[in-house]
């Protein structure tokens, strides 16, 4: 897909974390898969993957996110179609889609396996977006020490 439709990715260094490999390439194949999906004809795809700095109040942000661990954060920005970000919630639920299924083929279930993947890990995931200017996936990971317990 990414030849197909010319499509420029670039990805920075990422960090290492302990993780299911299977689970992690499915997670970054889902996420890629959108951003590849959800394209405008008139734009070539232009996708960029990087670690972020994760601010210690984006911690505090999610319960679930312990103060005592350290954690990365992996950012995936498109330049595709967007969505309207009232519907930021709502794209991580099984077989909610916002868009016509003629226009984008799709199950409903990728990124909600992409929440379950990230919450068997102990992180958290969520998206910004504009109509029209693409979005970006941040992914919220423990930097896990060896011995810890997935």
């Amino acid at each position: 897909m990414i030849i197909q439709k010319e499509a420029s990715v670039t990805c920075t260094q990422l960090p290492v974390v302990e993780a299911v490999p299977l689970q992690m390439n499915q997670l970054f194949y889902n996420v890629l898969s959108n951003a590849l999906k959800f394209t405008t004809p008139t734009r070539r795809p232009v996708i960029t993957i990087r670690e972020t700095e994760l601010a210690e109040e984006m911690i505090r942000r999610f319960p679930a996110l312990k103060d005592s661990k350290k954690y990365v954060c992996i950012e995936c920005r498109d330049n595709g179609i967007g969505f309207n970000e009232k519907y930021s919630d709502q794209i991580f639920a099984v077989f909610q889609r916002l868009n016509n299924k003629e226009h984008y083929s799709g199950s409903g279930i990728g990124l909600a396996l992409c929440k379950k993947i990230v919450s068997n890990h102990g992180g958290e995931i969520f998206a910004t977006s504009k109509e029209g200017d693409g979005s970006t996936f941040y992914m919220i990971l423990p930097k896990n020490k060896p011995g810890d317990l997935l």
